[in-house]
């Protein structure tokens, strides 16, 4: 009996923890989001947990091929994930993305005309419009007492070890073929090959390859020079008034960072009301005085400061950027890419 009882009573205490963590669980549905590092104001979050009352689990990348190489393997369903032009081509090309439906995403009709149908994504079947800009150099007026109006300043031994380039493959082989008078779509082997042995020849004189610590880097005045994403320059000008940011002379790229929905999400519906929620103008907005990144949301732009919208750096003028860019997939030739970007990093 009184083993019985003993029994009893585990079994009473095993159920009762049972339910008290049962109780305790969170039972919300969760959406898996892949971005950016640094780039949304984790406020939104928080406001779209809250309304939809859903958990988001939001785990970021520090380049578009981290991203592709993430979701291809498949380990993580992601539901919502923020890709650049050139790689929601390859997605797409790869059968990699769900088709939105855009009457879930009324926000679409937020977005300018002239971010929408660009070529990567004709129709806008498979991505909505998240932010753009462009890429350029950056520079504290008091340790650079030269022009800076070309990419041939990166190669200035003058700045030995004062230059920061972004360890980004195709950024930094778009600079060195721009430098040469190249596309930076270039699919010539002979221009490719090139471009590495500026790169190589440069090497020695980079301070680092780096990611979003530039902009620490830069505001703290621990180097003189860098390659910058156009909204990481405004936020370093926000912060340090002696840096100033240029569009070089030979050209650049134009780019588009874009939200899509993977193949392996699980929760479809849920990610195009968290896409359509992006896209509310009072959102965008907040994104974009968050970030220092130019919004394609036309209302969102005109519930901004004057001086966001009127800065040259998030939003320059046609004439600008009329020398510039859009990075297209470079498909096939993908594995030379790799095995040059490789051969860069490899030098000391």
């Amino acid at each position: 009996m009184k083993k019985n009882l003993k029994v009893l009573v585990i079994m009473s205490l095993v159920l009762i923890i049972g339910i008290i963590s049962t109780g305790c669980g969170d039972k919300r549905p969760v959406i898996n989001v892949y971005n950016w590092g640094d780039y949304i104001d984790p406020s939104v979050i928080k406001d779209f947990q809250e309304e939809f009352n859903v958990k988001v689990n939001y785990n970021t990348f520090t380049t578009n091929e981290d991203m592709y190489v993430s979701i291809k393997k498949g380990g993580t369903s992601y539901d919502v994930a923020f890709p650049s032009d050139y790689m929601i081509e390859r997605m797409i090309h790869e059968d990699m993305l769900e088709k939105i439906n855009k009457d879930n995403v009324p926000n679409l009709n937020n977005i300018e005309d002239r971010f929408l149908d660009l070529e990567f994504d004709p129709h806008n079947d498979y991505s909505v419009p998240y932010m753009w800009g462009t890429v350029g150099i950056i520079y504290n007026k008091t340790m650079v007492d030269d022009v800076v109006d070309s990419w041939d300043i990166l190669w200035n031994e003058k700045y030995d070890g004062q230059i920061l380039m972004l360890d980004s493959q195709r950024d930094s082989m778009a600079i060195a073929l721009k430098k040469l008078g190249y596309s930076m779509n270039s699919r010539d082997e002979k221009e490719l090959e090139k471009a590495k042995e500026e790169l190589i020849k440069q090497k020695p004189l980079v301070y680092a390859y780096v990611g979003d610590e530039v902009k620490d880097l830069m505001v703290g005045e621990e180097a003189a020079i860098a390659v910058v994403w156009s909204g990481d320059a405004v936020a370093m000008i926000r912060n340090n008034s002696d840096l100033e940011y240029v569009i070089p002379k030979e050209g650049t790229n134009l780019w588009f960072d874009n939200m899509v929905i993977p193949k392996n999400a699980k929760n479809k519906e849920m990610a195009e009301k968290f896409i359509n929620f992006m896209q509310r103008p009072e959102i965008a907005a907040k994104n974009t005085d968050y970030v220092g990144y130019s919004t394609a949301n036309y209302k969102a732009k005109e519930l901004l400061p004057k001086d966001i919208t009127n800065s040259k750096v998030a939003y320059p003028i046609d004439k600008e950027i009329e020398n510039t860019e859009i990075f297209k997939d470079p498909k096939d030739i993908i594995k030379l890419y790799d095995d040059i970007w490789l051969e860069i990093k490899a030098q000391r």
